[in-house]
């Protein structure tokens, strides 16, 4: 997808990123930031998301803006799942919404879609957790 000619820039994407694309309460930094995914989708510039970003983008949507769980997931497993994205652990990153839209924190529906994508155990003493 990257133009012949033209050199890609590797950006990893920060929390402050996303939650302005997202949510929009700053016009101007909303602008930047659909100026940079403009870029990433037409192969100029590479944007990587790292898990503890959406992890930190799930908590404040949650606990600042006040969004519900089924709204944060849904608008997270869209953006993830867009192929022009460097989307670290994006197998376990499609996998944790189930867990995450039926309560469990994101931490545990991650800890619990990676243990169950490398068929690895899980050790916790949080009983909800070990039910799953």
């Amino acid at each position: 997808m990257v133009k012949t000619g033209v050199p890609m820039h590797s950006s990893v994407v920060d929390t402050n990123v996303l939650l302005r694309f997202l949510v929009g309460d700053n016009s101007q930094q909303q602008k930047i930031a659909h100026t940079w995914f403009q870029e990433a989708e037409s192969g100029k510039r590479q944007l990587i998301i790292k898990p503890l970003v959406i992890a930190e983008t799930t908590f404040v949507l949650e606990s600042f803006y006040k969004q519900s769980r089924e709204k944060i997931a849904d608008s997270l497993e869209t953006l993830l799942a867009q192929k022009w994205l460097v989307v670290e652990e994006r197998t376990v990153m499609n996998k944790l919404w189930y867990w995450y839209k039926n309560g469990l924190h994101f931490v545990d529906s991650y800890l619990l879609a990676w243990s169950k994508n490398n068929k690895a155990e899980l050790l916790t003493f949080d009983k909800e957790l070990i039910k799953k």
